[in-house]
C-alpha cells in the first residue's frame, strides 16, 4: 500500500443510537474506525490518519488532526457524542481542507466517510462535491449502512460515480445482519483491495507466501469469498500469519544449531595444529641431536691440534 494521509469521518447523528448493527451504529463505527487506523498504519508506518465527526451541536468537527498515534484516535472517539443531524457536504469539505495542510505532501489524499443517517444534501450538490474531490486528487470511500432508503443510496451512488478516479473511491453498502460492520469493511475493497491485503503481503517475505498474503479479497486468496464469509476469511488470514511466524522460528533454530556445529569444529582444527607443532618439535629435536655429534667431532679435532 502506498503512503497515505487519511481522514475518517464518522456519523455521530441521532441515527447512530440505533441498535440494528451490533452493538449499535455508533459503536460499530468506533470499532471500524480503529480497525482502519491499524490497517493503514501496518501497511505503511508513515501514513497518517485523522478523525472528524459530521454532526453535533456545532456541526462537523475535527476531532484529531493527522497522526500516527492510535491513542489520539481512541481519545477522539471517546469524546464524541451522538447528537444532531449529519452534514455530509460540509464534513467532506473540512476533511479535504485538513488533508491539504498535511505536512508530508508525498502522502496520497483519502477520505473514508461513514453514513448511517439520511443525507440532507441534494444529489446535484453531492455531484458537484465529487467532481471537486476528483479534481483535487482526493479519493473518497463511502461506507453506507443504517438508512439504506432508495433516495439515500441513489445520492451516494451518484457521488461515487463522479468521484471515481484511477485509484480508490469505493462505495460499500452494508445491510443489517449478524456480522460486525468491521468484518464487512475488512472484506471490502476499502481495505482488502488496498490496505488489508497489502499489509498482509508486506508482513510476508519473498516467495509464494508473500504473494499469497498480498492478494486482495477480490482474488479469493484462500479459496473463500470474503464478502460471503468475512469471519472465515479473517480466521484463515490469521492462521496464515501464525504459520509464517512458526516457520520463521524454526528457521532461526536451524540457523542457531548450524552456528553451534561450526563452533564445535574449531577445537579439531586446533588439535591438528598441535599435532603439527609436535611433529615440528620432534623434527627440531632431531636436528639438534644431529648437530651434537658435529660439535663433538669439532672438539676432537681441536684436541688433536693441541696435541700437535
Amino acid at each position: 500500500m502506498g503512503l497515505e494521509a487519511t481522514m475518517i469521518i464518522v456519523d455521530n447523528s441521532e441515527s447512530a443510537r440505533n441498535g440494528d448493527y451490533p452493538p449499535s451504529r455508533w459503536e460499530a463505527q468506533t470499532d471500524a474506525a480503529t480497525l482502519i487506523f491499524h490497517s493503514k498504519a501496518q501497511a505503511n508506518p508513515e501514513s497518517a490518519i485523522g478523525l472528524m465527526s459530521m454532526a453535533g451541536p456545532n456541526g462537523p468537527e475535527v476531532l484529531t488532526t493527522l497522526t500516527t498515534n492510535p491513542g489520539k484516535i481512541l481519545d477522539g472517539l471517546h469524546r464524541t457524542k451522538t447528537k444532531g443531524q449529519a452534514h455530509l457536504y460540509t464534513a467532506v469539505m473540512i476533511a479535504s481542507l485538513a488533508l491539504k495542510h498535511r505536512q508530508n505532501k508525498a502522502q496520497r489524499q483519502r477520505i473514508i466517510v461513514f453514513v448511517c443517517s439520511s443525507v440532507g444534501d441534494s444529489q446535484a450538490t453531492l455531484v458537484k462535491l465529487a467532481k471537486r474531490m476528483k479534481k483535487n486528487g482526493t479519493s473518497v470511500d463511502v461506507v453506507a449502512f443504517g438508512d439504506l432508503s432508495e433516495e439515500n443510496v441513489g445520492k451516494l451512488r451518484a457521488f461515487n460515480e463522479n468521484v471515481k478516479g484511477g485509484e480508490g473511491s469505493h462505495l460499500e453498502i452494508v445491510p443489517p445482519g449478524p456480522n460486525l460492520l468491521s468484518d464487512s469493511i475488512v472484506a471490502s475493497p476499502i481495505l482488502a483491495g488496498e490496505g488489508g491485503g497489502a499489509g498482509a503481503g508486506g508482513a510476508g517475505g519473498e516467495g509464494g507466501e508473500g504473494r499469497a498474503g498480498g492478494a486482495g479479497g477480490d482474488n479469493f486468496e484462500f479459496g473463500v469469498d470474503p464478502s460471503l464469509d468475512p469471519e472465515l476469511a479473517l480466521v484463515l488470514r490469521m492462521s496464515m500469519e501464525e504459520e509464517r511466524e512458526r516457520q520463521t522460528r524454526e528457521q532461526r533454530q536451524r540457523d542457531e544449531a548450524e552456528g553451534k556445529t561450526a563452533l564445535e569444529s574449531v577445537p579439531e582444527e586446533g588439535g591438528r595444529g598441535e599435532g603439527e607443532a609436535k611433529a615440528e618439535g620432534e623434527g627440531g629435536a632431531g636436528a639438534s641431536g644431529s648437530a651434537k655429534p658435529e660439535e663433538g667431532k669439532k672438539g676432537d679435532g681441536d684436541d688433536d691440534k693441541m696435541d700437535m
